[in-house]
Order: structure tokens, then sequence, then C-alpha cells
């Protein structure tokens, strides 16, 4: 949607030339209007009186000089940062920033921020990033960028100073629930590529897929990951693992859905505006209709992966495992301001088929089960073996492969639990016949 046809001025030298005049031929009516009973849902006067004399007084006693350009676009980004913390007013910079995240190239420490209660809060590390492998963790609170407290900086100000060359550094200073104080970690930003899609074998018959965020193409990656787990054998079940993905792409996440379901509703949205309100089905023709599934969710599963999971959930597709999702149930809207200014708005909330609304609120998991490690505790009984021991011997490669499963499932406790669940279902249906 288009604000502005080709080859008009840039909004804020419109503003400037059409709105502010409005206002100061406007403001010396409030008092007359006042008089008048003027009614509530009439025009501000009084406030737009306001917003010309600040201007003015801006432009005439600021300690330093300000351009007019500069003004209103502070007063737009006023204007949205107040609304919630989503809607944006997106300069050139901002905006292919924007582009650049949906495409899956840009540049950074690869980290998902958003705002709680006021504290800037890392939604999820993106996968193998600098961010990822420094063990940032969602919900983690970032006090300081360098040597910038966070406190009252806009999300789009967080991400700038987070920004910058590759190879240049940047300082975190972070604090984590249940830990003592804050700490420093530092960061080498580089160019993130992310692929959003990874998939392999957990067990002979036990696919694992992984979408570490819904960009343009992710819904390709699916199905081509898809359709290389099943070349050797059938599938038993699917791990879908959707922790720490941070959304992204309405669309994709419909198609992603649409992936493993023949019919049903996956997601609709309700907006003040006519064309806000959409819904979205399946298809018939799908790739892993059949396929057991479960899908691990957690704190920093939002938006677009919260729609995938409560999709399923609702439509008794598959189980959903793991810790209540980050309950981000809105939809924004780009709408560009010309070629390199935007508006990103929020438009309409999204419910899932069987009518809950996830804003605020998440998905809570069929199965609870929280982050862990396995271990082993000494003296139990059990023998060591051989590919336990340091240095030993390796086999005809099955032996490291079912080591290197082992301690993968061992490190990630969902995981294991995951797939664990899925045989236990096919022995169940295995009984039924």
């Amino acid at each position: 949607m288009s604000l502005r046809p080709a080859g008009q001025a840039p909004v804020w030298r419109r503003l400037i030339t059409i709105w502010l005049p409005v206002c100061l031929l406007l403001a010396p009516l409030t008092s007359v209007m006042a008089q008048e009973g003027q009614q509530e849902d009439d025009l501000p006067v009084a406030e737009i009186q306001a917003f010309a004399e600040i201007f003015e007084r801006i432009k005439r006693a600021y300690v330093e000089e300000v351009d007019d350009a500069t003004l209103l676009q502070n007063a737009m980004r006023g204007m949205l940062s107040e609304l919630d913390p989503h809607s944006a007013y997106l300069d050139s910079e901002a905006y292919e920033s924007l582009r650049e995240s949906t495409q899956g190239e840009f540049g950074g420490v690869g980290i998902e921020v958003g705002k709680r209660d006021g504290q800037l809060t890392v939604i999820t590390p993106i996968d193998d990033t600098p961010a990822f492998e420094a063990g940032l963790q969602a919900q983690d609170s970032i006090l300081r960028i360098d040597d910038t407290p966070t406190e009252g900086l806009s999300l789009q100000e967080a991400v700038d100073l987070m920004r910058g060359e590759p190879g240049t550094q940047v300082r975190l200073t972070i604090m984590r629930s249940g830990e003592d104080g804050p700490r420093n970690i530092t960061l080498e930003r580089e160019i993130i590529r992310t692929q959003s899609v990874k998939h392999d074998m957990l067990s002979p018959g036990y696919g694992y897929l992984r979408i570490s965020q819904f960009q343009t193409r992710t819904a390709d990656q699916v199905v081509n990951a898809l359709n290389e787990l099943t070349e050797e054998q059938a599938l038993q079940g699917l791990v879908l693992d959707l922790r720490n993905n941070p959304g992204g792409v309405l669309q994709a996440a419909v198609d992603v859905a649409d992936a493993f379901m023949r019919e049903g509703r996956i997601v609709y949205t309700e907006g003040r505006l006519p064309d806000s309100e959409l819904s979205f089905s399946a298809h018939s023709q799908t790739v892993a209709p059949e396929v057991p599934l479960v899908i691990l969710i957690n704190g920093g599963s939002a938006s677009a992966a919260e729609i995938v999971a409560g999709a399923l959930q609702d439509q008794r597709r598959g189980v959903v495992m793991g810790t209540q999702s980050f309950g981000k149930g809105s939809v924004q809207q780009i709408m560009p301001l010309g070629e390199n200014e935007a508006l990103k708005l929020t438009t309409a909330r999204y419910y899932t088929p069987d009518g809950r609304s996830i804003q605020a609120q998440g998905i809570e998991p069929d199965v609870r089960v929280v982050r862990g490690r396995l271990e082993v505790a000494q003296d139990n009984g059990l023998q060591v073996r051989e590919a336990d021991l340091d240095g030993h011997l390796a086999g005809n490669g099955d032996d490291d492969a079912d080591s290197r499963l082992n301690a993968r499932l061992r490190d990630d406790y969902q995981l294991g639990e995951a797939l664990n669940l899925l045989k236990a279902l096919n022995v169940l249906e295995e009984r039924k016949r």
C-alpha cells in the first residue's frame, strides 16, 4: 500500500508546507471554539495549537539550530512509538535494514530484540550468529550497549547501536533472571546470512526440522527439506523445532503450516479496516500431511512461529511441547512512503483456528518440558562404553554417529523428550493395528 504517488515531495516536506501552516492558522481559533461548546470528537484545536507553539519555540530558542525535517521526523517517531512496541516510522536506513532482514542477509550480531516492561529484551538470538555463539538467551535484559544505557532508547536506536562494520566489536551488558548481577558480553559484528531451515535425521525414521525465522524463501526450503528427509525411507515422526524463532513473514508461516495440513483454517486476522480482515486455510495438495509431529516452542518463539504452533495445535495435527511462547499476536503492515521511507503500523491481531488471541498470552504447550541437560549420576551402576573413552579407535562410522546423536540429545533435553514422545506415539499406533 503506497501512501505517496511517484514524483511527490517527501512526506516531511509535505507536512511542513501543508499541515504546519494549517496548525498555525487554526491555533488562534482555540478559545473561540471552546466558548461555542466544541464537541470532543471534533478537531483537537488545543492540541494543534500546543504542537505549533512547541515547534515554533524549539526553532527559536533551542540551544542548537534544528532543521524542520528533523523535528517533523521526530514528531512522526513519537506518534508511532507511543502506540505499541512494533509500530514505527522507518527512515531510509531503518527501511533498508528491514528489507535486508526479510530477505535473509544483514549486518550485525544476530539478535532479535523487543521491549518488555520498558526494558530492552532479547526475543531470541538467531542461529549460528555471534549472539547465538556467545550464549545470549531469550528474556535476557540488555542494560547497556557499549557505554550507552538502553533505558529510553527506541528499538530502532538500539538496533542501530548494535549494527556496524563487520569485524568491529560491541559490548552488551545483560541481566539474566536467576543471576546475582549484570555481566558484559563482547560480540564481533559480521555479515549475518541466515539459512532459515535446517534438517537431519535424529534416528532411523525420525526426522528433525529446524526453522530459525520466517523469511520469504522459508516455505520453499521446508518443502525441499521434507523431500530430502523422505528420500530414503518414510518418516515415522518429525520434530518441528520453532524454539527461539522470532517470527517474520506472515505468508511464510501460512505456507509452512500448510505443508503439514490437508484442510482447515490456519490463521485469521481482525482489524479496523476491511482489508485487515484475512483468513488463510490449508490446501489439499501438501507435502507431509500424515507425518506424526512434535512441535517444540519456548519463550523465544514469537509471531509467525506462534501462528504455526497454534494452527497445528488447534487442528490436532501435532503435539506442542516445551514452554509458553512469547505472545506477539499482532500484525504489522509495511506502508511505503516513497522509495526510502516507510510506515510500520500495527493494523490487526491474529487468531488461531479456534479463535484464540495470542497477543500477550502466547501458546501454552500440550506437554510442558523445561530446558535442561541430562546428567548421569555417579555410582549408578551404568557401565562405561569404549566409545566414551578419550582417544578410542573409531569404528565403521555408525558408532560415531550414534555417539554424536546421544551427546546432542543429552545436551538438549527438550529435543530428547520430543523424540521419545514420537516413538511412544508410534508404539501406540502399532498396538491399535
